[in-house]
């Protein structure tokens, strides 16, 4: 293997482990917080928009300082900030210590993931770089979403503080290995699985408006993940469901969003064709009002497989098209990161507003949230008719 192809190699390792830690601290910490400190499906969702604000700032700020000073030892911040929040977290037993802990952990996790995303796809075919970079960090999400409510059935909640932190501690001896790599590394790859550019790139103005409407249908499908994420205590406890058996019912879309991934990473006639990227939006909305509201667990599953695909189809669109017009440094990581950021605040904000005005309905939360969707997909529709400048 040649220096590149290894160096890119060990960045997916790098990526993988890093989506594994984080679902169990991130997707789990919900629960924590149910069962450590009564918080209910409100507070759940205020703690989700608080987080969010600070990611897109973070995210922003990331992407310039990895630009700026370095990748590596943007990493290396990343992911110590992110060992020390771990860390100090474990031992505070207050609202106010595991809220602090946890914002800790997101400003690290924000210097990691636009730094991932430059790294991965330096001189990099877009199709090739974006399919095995999402097919990788979406596998490791879906099993750590699988087996984590089982971890913490068995081992205890101190699981979401103890496992992440020594998989960062990995990670930060592993950015040692990758300047090491790096400083081998003689010139970039020239063959056709990378350099080579898409034979089916659209035009400048096309691929343009395309970047535009995928950033745009982004953050909306960060506004479903992260509402359901942060409500899944409450869809738990409504079908009677362990922690551990939420983790298995409730990742069925993880595993749906990679199949959706594979699929689109080896089938690219979805490329530059605004019907798909608008049904996979129509698809989310439906399927996110479904899961939220349905009465019976089957329909639950087969809505969260429809949720995978929509979601799958507008998270790699947003990459790929950023990547595709050449938008591969770390800066532009932290702007996509920042999107995701907005999604995961005013989602769950637009919820716990809804329950706040409306506490006695407990569907309030996802018709508020739905409705916004819908907003956001009359606006791609609206950029679609736009000329780009």
């Amino acid at each position: 293997m040649n220096p590149a192809k290894k160096f890119r190699a060990a960045c997916y390792t790098v990526e993988g482990i890093n989506s594994f830690a984080v679902v169990i601290y991130f997707n789990y910490l919900y629960f924590f917080f149910r069962d450590q400190f009564g918080f209910d499906d409100r507070q759940n969702l205020e703690l989700a928009a608080f987080i969010g604000v600070i990611y897109v700032f973070a995210s922003l700020w990331a992407g310039k300082f990895a630009q700026r000073c370095g990748y590596f030892m943007a990493l290396k911040i990343g992911f110590g900030v992110m060992a020390l929040g771990l860390a100090v977290g474990s031992q505070l037993h207050t609202v106010a210590g595991a809220i602090a802990a946890a914002c800790v952990v997101n400003v690290g996790m924000c210097c990691i993931w636009p730094t991932l995303e430059a790294l991965v796809s330096e001189g990099a075919n877009a199709a090739r770089a974006v399919g095995i970079y999402n097919i990788t960090w979406a596998v490791n999400n879906a099993v750590a979403f699988f087996i984590g409510g089982m971890l913490i059935q068995k081992f205890g909640y101190q699981t979401i503080f103890y496992l992440p932190l020594a998989f960062m501690l990995l990670q930060f001896a592993l950015v040692f290995w990758l300047e090491k790599i790096r400083a081998v590394e003689t010139a970039p790859e020239t063959g056709n699985d990378f350099s080579a550019r898409e034979a089916n790139q659209a035009s400048p103005a096309v691929a343009k408006n395309f970047r535009r409407m995928a950033w745009l249908a982004n953050p909306f499908a960060y506004i479903a993940i992260n509402t359901l994420i942060a409500v899944l205590p409450g869809i738990a406890a409504k079908f009677q469901l362990s922690t551990s058996l939420a983790g298995f019912v409730c990742s069925l879309w993880c595993f749906a969003r990679v199949v959706a991934f594979v699929t689109l990473w080896r089938w690219t006639g979805w490329h530059y064709k605004f019907p798909w990227l608008a049904g996979a939006f129509a698809l989310l909305i439906i399927s996110f009002t479904t899961i939220l509201v349905a009465h019976t667990l089957a329909v639950v599953l087969v809505a969260q497989v429809f949720f995978g695909a929509g979601i799958g189809l507008i998270y790699y669109s947003s990459l790929f098209y950023a990547m595709d017009a050449h938008d591969s440094s770390s800066e532009h990581g932290g702007i996509h990161e920042a999107a995701i950021g907005v999604g995961n605040s005013v989602g769950p904000a637009v919820g716990a507003l809804a329950l706040w005005l409306a506490p006695q309905n407990a569907g309030v939360s996802a018709w508020a949230v739905s409705g916004l969707l819908t907003t956001g997909l009359c606006g791609l529709f609206w950029l679609r008719g736009r000329r780009a400048d």
